[in-house]
């Protein structure tokens, strides 16, 4: 019989060295490894096995060159890995050679660290973190979904930059006593009249460099507009995000996003667990028997909160200027209660209503009434 050199440790064992083991070892060794915590880094990654009894049986350091072939060599297992920078791409390489492969946040790991930190004990408390049954997991992003996002993640860094600029214009006129109120389009507006005013005493080489930061704003703002255009062309092109459009409130930008981030729905148990996963839910501090709720979580996904909470304030608008809105749920809301918490609410509503129809594959209908099977 051919023979195969077993793992011990971080290398393989000769045929000598495994034959004066002690028994004991050698059945450890024997022993098929059922989970696996990887610690994903730049360069170098660390390897934690259990067998099916959770008896440590491999430790092992791992170049990035040598992490694909090393686990396309191991029998299929579960491997966990945190959810941080690649790990989407590790998910799916490491799924292509078998393996079934779950994320977890960093946070709930840490509670499995046992006492200092290093790769080892990190790779450690990955595996044991992945193998309990309440642990709350990272739904796997497709490539295509992935792109989508870095469209989404592109456009909200430009638009920050945008504002920041238009603040900073609006900063160095006041310097100079030349007040334009807050909103991009004021800064459009007016500011070329400023620099165009001869009876203002601004100095030259400071009318020049207002003119050079406007053109970098009005730069800012076409690669804002550039980035809408690709993410709608893709939103067209996909039928469930137009689905999630017809929902009021949420337009292509919010479907979008929420397609490409949410990925399979059965990932949540029902809609309010992927309002919580949104952290649009009331953050609780409740002991002995006393509920007390506080304001949203704000745990999550903080792009899509900001998208659907936008949505919300929209609808808040519209239930408070238009009579055909008048009898609605938010209309009735927005009597009693502020308009921020009623964006809120309305955020919340929608996020119920996006899983509701990525789960049934149904279009939206207003004024759907459930029916309730006796």
């Amino acid at each position: 019989m051919e023979w195969t050199p077993p793992f011990f440790g971080v290398r393989l064992l000769t045929q000598c060295e495994w034959a004066i083991l002690p028994a004991c070892t050698r059945r450890r060794q024997s022993m098929k490894i059922r989970t696996i915590g990887l610690d994903l880094a730049k360069n170098v990654f660390q390897v934690h096995g259990v067998d099916e009894r959770g008896a440590a049986v491999l430790r092992k350091q791992l170049k990035r060159d040598q992490v694909a072939s090393f686990f396309a060599r191991l029998e299929p297992c579960l491997i966990g890995i945190e959810a941080c920078s690649g790990a989407h791409f590790w998910a799916a390489k490491l799924t292509a050679s078998g393996h079934r492969v779950k994320m977890m946040a960093p946070q709930f790991v840490k509670p499995y660290v046992k006492t200092n930190k290093n790769d080892s004990l990190d790779a450690e408390a990955i595996c044991e973190a992945v193998a309990r049954p309440n642990m709350r997991f990272v739904p796997l992003k497709t490539a295509e979904q992935q792109s989508v996002l870095t469209l989404h993640t592109a456009r909200e860094s430009f638009v920050h930059a945008r504002t920041a600029q238009a603040n900073q214009i609006r900063g160095l006129l006041m310097e100079f006593g030349l007040i334009v109120p807050q909103g991009i389009r004021y800064v459009y507006a007016r500011v070329p009249e400023l620099i165009e005013d001869a009876s203002n005493d601004l100095p030259g080489r400071f009318r020049l460099l207002i003119d050079r930061l406007l053109q970098h704003l009005k730069d800012l703002d076409r690669q804002v507009h550039e980035l809408e255009k690709e993410i709608e062309q893709w939103h067209r092109s996909s039928e469930v995000s137009k689905r999630l459009e017809t929902i009021p409130g949420i337009g292509p930008i919010t479907a979008s996003a929420l397609v490409a981030s949410a990925g399979d729905p059965s990932n949540f148990r029902n809609a309010r667990q992927f309002a919580a996963w949104i952290g649009l839910v009331p953050h609780q501090n409740s002991s002995g028997g006393k509920t007390q709720l506080l304001g949203i979580s704000k745990r999550g996904n903080v792009y899509l909160r900001t998208l659907l909470i936008h949505g919300g304030r929209t609808l808040v608008q519209l239930a408070r200027t238009r009579a055909d809105h008048a009898g609605t749920w938010l209309a009735k809301l927005v009597g009693r209660r502020h308009h921020n918490v009623a964006a809120v609410a309305m955020a919340n509503k929608n996020a119920r209503l996006a899983w509701a129809l990525l789960s049934s594959g149904k279009a939206y209908e207003r004024g759907h009434v459930r029916q309730v099977t006796t």
